[in-house]
């Protein structure tokens, strides 16, 4: 049971409230922000709040998405994990309508996101999440916003700059609007997402690795036809005796194999287990066909090598060298690197390779942590970062024990490190003519990708 619902910008600006019970007093959007802004843990002066936490006998709740943070209260004590769920849900009907999740659509399409809410959850209680559903009680048309001046938020954004093949609209359409000729563009988008962990030990070696991945499809394809989508003939669900240390290239060649994996509502799965491949017929808007995790070691995108080590009284030298292991025709892109520094680093000068572009080098005094950014990184190449660090006192311990460790973060498009591939997307054709446009894009993000020193 939700009492409140709102939507806040990183600035804190209110931007969509709706109260649905009266339950909770009025301020709550400030309270909650003031909360999040300024959560102390532990001594911790930059500590991040916890997605649940109670202030005065009100639970709040909150997710971040698209940057701006989507917020539920309630005095109640209801399951966190339905109540965050539901807010990522909120977030997903609230962008198939809009096309675009931001301040500026919000605002400016304020009256359909009310109609919206109002029809999810009525008197705090959820009716419905789902897009297909809700058409039937939406009335309202939304108001175009610009995706060109929008910055890059989500990995499918990611696919909109500078892809020749890909169309500018490719994911900033709303599920109820048509062409400005009054014609409906017929096409489909399936995202194969994969967020990776890898763990190296100070040696290089790999830890641990695990691949969590989902294929998310976005159909815009009127009198929702059948689809049959095909995946790796050679898919595994299950460990089934295969080696851990069978590499494989991005390419999908050799078998691949998956952990467990999950499935749609949609999904019929009447042939999967002979040819691999999944038949539905989609529902509008955005949604998971299937949700899979791998375990199975693979090739890792990047490797990642750091030092430190005392290059004199009161101070100490840092190198941090980042190699590409993926193709030359693969570029990575917004790649952060950070390593924590000892809490006793007064300064850092830093010394980047001759002629490296995109790229910059930062110390945070607060956080001690030093910081390299680079806007992209070409397979197959090598950079490396060197650091000068001044101390306030002597180390009286390891300088090694009380640094690191590296974490990585970065988005490499069209590459997948599990090797699922979708080999073929069949439409049901209603007549001869009948030909839509489908787009099959791939992209690896970084979920806890560490190396130890």
């Amino acid at each position: 049971m939700i009492s409140q619902f709102f939507v806040l910008s990183q600035r804190g600006d209110n931007i969509v409230f709706r109260d649905y019970r009266g339950e909770v007093q009025k301020g709550s959007t400030e309270t909650f922000f003031r909360k999040v802004k300024f959560w102390k843990e532990d001594g911790q002066e930059e500590a991040q709040a916890p997605p649940v936490f109670n202030v005065d006998g009100v639970n709040y709740f909150h997710v971040k998405v698209a940057g701006l943070l989507f917020v539920a209260t309630t005095r109640v004590n209801v399951s966190p994990s339905l109540v965050l769920e539901l807010l990522q849900r909120i977030a997903r009907v609230i962008k198939d309508y809009l096309g675009v999740l931001s301040e500026d659509s919000l605002r400016k399409n304020f009256v359909l996101v009310y109609e919206l809410l109002d029809e999810v959850i009525d008197f705090g209680y959820v009716q419905t999440t789902s897009t297909e559903v809700l058409k039937s009680y939406i009335f309202n048309e939304p108001i175009a916003v610009d995706a060109a001046r929008l910055p890059p938020l989500g990995p499918a954004a990611i696919f909109m700059q500078g892809s020749k093949r890909m169309p500018g609209t490719a994911v900033t359409k709303s599920v109820i609007a048509n062409e400005p000729a009054g014609r409906k563009r017929e096409e489909i988008f399936v995202d194969i997402i994969e967020k990776i962990s890898v763990t190296f030990s100070s040696s290089g070696y790999i830890l641990t690795s695990e691949i969590d991945g989902t294929i998310q499809m976005k159909s815009y394809l009127s009198g929702n036809p059948e689809i049959r989508v095909a995946l790796n003939e050679e898919l595994n669900i299950g460990r089934g005796g295969r080696s851990l240390y069978d590499y494989r290239s991005s390419s999908g060649s050799g078998a691949v194999t998956l952990d467990d994996c999950n499935f749609h509502e949609s999904v019929r799965l009447d042939s999967f287990d002979m040819d691999r491949t999944l038949t539905l017929v989609p529902p509008d808007g955005e949604f998971p066909v299937m949700n899979y995790r791998m375990t199975q070691e693979f090739r890792p995108p990047f490797r990642v090598n750091a030092l430190i080590e005392e290059a004199g009284n009161l101070k100490a030298e840092v190198i941090i060298k980042v190699r590409a292991e993926f193709s030359s025709s693969i570029t990575a892109n917004t790649i952060v690197v950070q390593m924590p520094l000892p809490k006793y680093t007064s300064r850092a000068t830093f010394e980047l390779e001759p002629g490296a572009v995109g790229q910059a080098a930062d110390f945070r005094e607060v956080s001690k942590k030093l910081e390299w950014s680079l806007k992209k990184i070409v397979g197959g190449s090598e950079n490396t970062l060197r650091a000068k660090l001044t101390f306030s006192q002597e180390s009286h311990g390891n300088i090694t024990k009380e640094s690191g460790p590296v974490s990585m973060t970065f988005t490499i498009p069209m590459y997948n490190a599990s090797g699922l591939q979708v080999k073929y997307l069949q439409i049901a054709k209603k007549s001869s003519s009948y030909n839509p446009y489908r787009w099959v894009r791939y992209v690896t993000q970084a979920n806890s990708y560490v190396a130890r020193l």
